[in-house]
């Protein structure tokens, strides 16, 4: 039985809902985020804030809630020339990828999260990857992260689990799941409240904007990721209940 996890979390909506996600299945659990450089770097301070909403909202799960950790990932601001490390536009490369992507972010974040899982005795590495909502980032597959969980789990000889709960989900069936979980810790309003602190309180924008509020949280309401929370809040909204398999 898995009883403890580790929870990439940057402060989003998906690593926030990550974050009830394993709050709601384990018995501990701890978070890690990463300062690499990244233009949006108000996301490091907005995670806090999630936190502690998450904590004061949720007695519950505020007793399994461990401890924070942040680590120093700046090399990849050293040698990534992306729009999220520098003062460029966001537009899509030859490749066929957004200029967004972050080589190696994800492979560097689970080695790094392995390792600190391994000092602390956590079982359960839990990030919010997902192959449906994405910008196309080969580091977000399936395959690549099951190929992480066997080569870490090698590497560290201990076997790891990596828990990707919206990789088969869409953001409108992530917003439902995060007032699924919400609701499932206190039936007295938790799924709005869960809802409401992630729109209030988490921070997606690539451009670290902070001072337009929308019905969907904060944010400059144009860039890929504005644009990919802002359509999934609009259709859970309109479609009333939205069903989802997270594969769990």
């Amino acid at each position: 039985m898995h009883t403890s996890a580790l929870v990439l979390f940057s402060g989003g909506q998906d690593s926030s809902t990550c974050l009830a996600h394993a709050l709601s299945k384990y018995e501990r659990v701890e978070t890690l985020a990463f300062d690499y450089g990244q233009r949006h770097a108000v996301e490091l301070e907005a995670r806090l804030a999630v936190r502690e909403a998450i904590a004061q909202r949720f007695p519950a799960w505020a007793a399994k809630l461990g401890e924070d950790h942040l680590l120093d990932a700046g090399v990849l601001g050293q040698i990534s020339e992306t729009s999220l490390t520098r003062d460029t536009a966001i537009a899509m490369e030859s490749s066929g990828l957004p200029n967004t992507f972050v080589p190696g972010r994800n492979l560097l974040f689970l080695t790094l999260a392995a390792a600190l899982a391994y000092r602390r005795g956590l079982q359960v590495i839990v990030t919010g990857v997902c192959e449906t909502d994405f910008s196309g980032y080969p580091d977000c597959r399936d395959d690549t992260m099951k190929a992480m969980q066997v080569a870490l789990s090698l590497g560290m000889d201990r076997r790891l689990l990596i828990d990707t709960p919206l990789m088969w989900i869409d953001k409108a069936q992530t917003w439902q799941l995060a007032q699924d979980l919400g609701q499932q810790a206190d039936a007295n309003g938790g799924g709005k409240a869960l809802v409401d602190l992630i729109v209030e309180h988490s921070h997606t924008c690539y451009l670290g904007d902070r001072s337009l509020r929308h019905p969907w949280g904060y944010g400059c309401g144009t860039c890929p990721a504005c644009e990919l929370r802002a359509k999934g809040f609009a259709r859970w909204q309109a479609g009333g209940k939205v069903f989802y398999n997270t594969g769990l």
